[in-house]
């Protein structure tokens, strides 16, 4: 090999490697929680439904804050027959969704969803988390009737709460509270309405999200936003003691 081929091959070498040295410390400069570029910051889930700007003192300032809707209280009977409110969810986080046991349609496929969904969640890293499933048809839909709904589904009696009550307080907790559609329809075939989705509420009862409940897509979406709900929930708790120290 002649002398200039052989130094113009080991040049281009050690460029090459050079090269590929630089792009491997550049990819650790830019990564590095300490030295890079990006820094990886928590990702908080959006907030949904109405919301007011407040100003608040912060450090003897005046900051711009915002107030998220909340879900308002409320007053159903379980499938018990036992009397279950908003008190009953004190610190828990809700996964909601509304149904009719005589139901034809999207309802079986809910259910069966939501009951995958308790099973997938049975751990104690979940032990915070509850399921609220509302009967749109509290006329048919009697606590003896959602026991043997329940039952058929395997529904753990203390995560997965099946609830009725007067129709008009259900339609207002569907419609102003969680903002899914739930009312009677005479000129429907099975007579109600309701929305197919799952809301996902977080322990200060702000509304987090929704997901198709008749999709597995919707409901891996459902799984992977509530891990980062509790990781969220995690640092505000952390942040609060700390606030307090």
């Amino acid at each position: 090999m002649s002398g200039p081929a052989y130094l113009g091959g080991r040049r281009t070498k050690w460029l090459v490697l050079g090269g590929i040295s630089v792009f491997v410390l550049s990819l650790f400069v830019f990564f590095s929680p300490k030295l890079g570029l990006v820094h990886h910051k928590f990702t908080f889930l959006p907030y949904y439904g109405p919301k007011e700007p407040v100003l608040v003192e912060r450090d003897g300032k005046s900051v711009v804050d915002t107030i998220y809707a909340e879900i308002p209280p409320f007053d159903f009977i379980d499938r018990h027959g036992q009397p279950f409110t908003d008190k009953d969810v004190e610190g828990k986080i809700i996964i909601a969704d509304f149904f009719f046991t005589r139901c034809t349609t999207i309802c079986p496929r809910m259910s069966i969803n939501m009951q995958q969904l308790q099973l997938k969640l049975n751990d104690h890293a979940f032990k915070d988390v509850v399921f609220l499933s509302h009967t749109v048809d509290p006329e048919h839909d009697t606590p003896e009737v959602l026991d043997a709904y329940a039952k058929k589904l395997q529904a753990d009696p203390k995560r997965w709460k099946f609830l009725t009550g007067n129709a008009p307080d259900i339609y207002r907790m569907g419609n102003t509270g969680y903002l899914l559609s739930a009312l009677e329809d005479s000129t429907n075939a099975e007579r109600f309405v309701h929305d197919g989705r799952f809301v996902l509420v977080d322990k200060q009862k702000h509304i987090r999200g929704y997901y198709d409940g008749t999709e597995a897509s919707g409901m891996n979406a459902l799984a992977a936003d509530l891990k980062m709900l509790l990781k969220e929930e995690h640092v505000k708790a952390k942040e609060t003691r700390e606030a307090h120290r």
